[in-house]
């Protein structure tokens, strides 16, 4: 089964910037555009008000069998759970193959529309769309040559992000080796640095033969985009501990990283805070266009 086709938001002046935007679980492109752009900033702005030359992009998820709950729903892939993201995680393997495929194809088209400059376009993402938008980031390095205008997450996690902190742990402790050796020439690190090596875990992971790896030659410019990730301290759907270990893995590996919680927001936590998170996405987006 297919995709089915993104609903699209059109700006209201000409068209200058885009932002991609992936629901959470058992939503869908159009249900979460219309609950996103119902939410206002501090100025009573939504969110096509503030940005009025952008086009807003909100793909669907396929419908998938949730073997936790035995039912179809939408979904970017499969989770038997969010309170242990560990217990049974391979469940996920081959959604976030097909969904990592679909969003980079996504992204490159609309690259592509702003006359290739991967700076005009923002990937963004809430709870399981943090996730995908997250993965696709790291999959996109080789793929999409330049960095995107920024990445946007929240209340999210990094699935595997076990094996990304394994990986992160090994590369400190190599690097700890180095510098107490009295002879570091001895020492034979890895030939990749450590961005190199965390995107290809992940394609080890999901094993897409479209998707080659990573090495020393591999432009990963895309991996210097700056990210802003926000979560609810009292989300009871996923907990503030993952969204903050997914912020710590980007800042370990340099990716420029804001990392924002508040509290009290609507969906008993699971949503984006009204209006504080949405000045803060106006504000980040607002500070990286004036660095572009």
């Amino acid at each position: 089964m297919d995709f089915p086709l993104p609903h699209i938001h059109a700006p209201l002046e000409q068209h200058t910037h885009t932002a991609i935007f992936l629901h959470g679980r058992g939503s869908n492109g159009p249900e979460f555009c219309e609950d996103l752009f119902t939410s206002l900033t501090s100025n009573m702005k939504s969110l096509p008000d503030s940005l009025p030359s952008w086009r807003w992009v909100f793909p669907t998820a396929k419908t998938r069998y949730s073997s936790r709950f035995q039912e179809d729903e939408t979904s970017w892939f499969d989770v038997w759970s969010t309170d242990n993201i560990e217990e049974q995680q391979e469940l996920s393997v081959d959604g976030l193959r097909e969904s990592v495929s679909y969003i980079l194809k996504l992204l490159t088209d609309e690259i592509e529309r702003v006359d290739g400059d991967a700076s005009r376009v923002f990937l963004c993402g809430i709870s399981q769309g943090m996730a995908t938008t997250l993965w696709t980031f790291f999959c996109a390095a080789g793929q999409i040559n330049q960095p995107l205008g920024g990445i946007i997450g929240f209340c999210g996690w990094l699935p595997f992000s076990h094996k990304a902190e394994d990986l992160t742990r090994r590369q400190q402790a190599m690097e700890l080796l180095q510098q107490s050796s009295n002879n570091p020439s001895l020492i034979k690190p890895s030939k990749l640095d450590n961005k190199r090596q965390m995107s290809n875990l992940f394609r080890d992971i999901i094993d897409d033969p479209g998707l080659p790896r990573i090495d020393a030659s591999t432009d990963i410019s895309i991996l210097s985009t700056p990210v802003l990730l926000s979560h609810g301290r009292d989300d009871p759907v996923v907990s503030i501990r993952l969204g903050h270990q997914a912020a710590r893995i980007l800042q370990y590996l340099k990716v420029p990283t804001e990392w924002h919680y508040y509290s009290d927001a609507e969906a008993n936590g699971h949503w984006i805070k009204e209006p504080q998170g949405f000045d803060q996405m106006i504000e980040f987006i607002e500070k990286h266009l004036r660095r572009g």
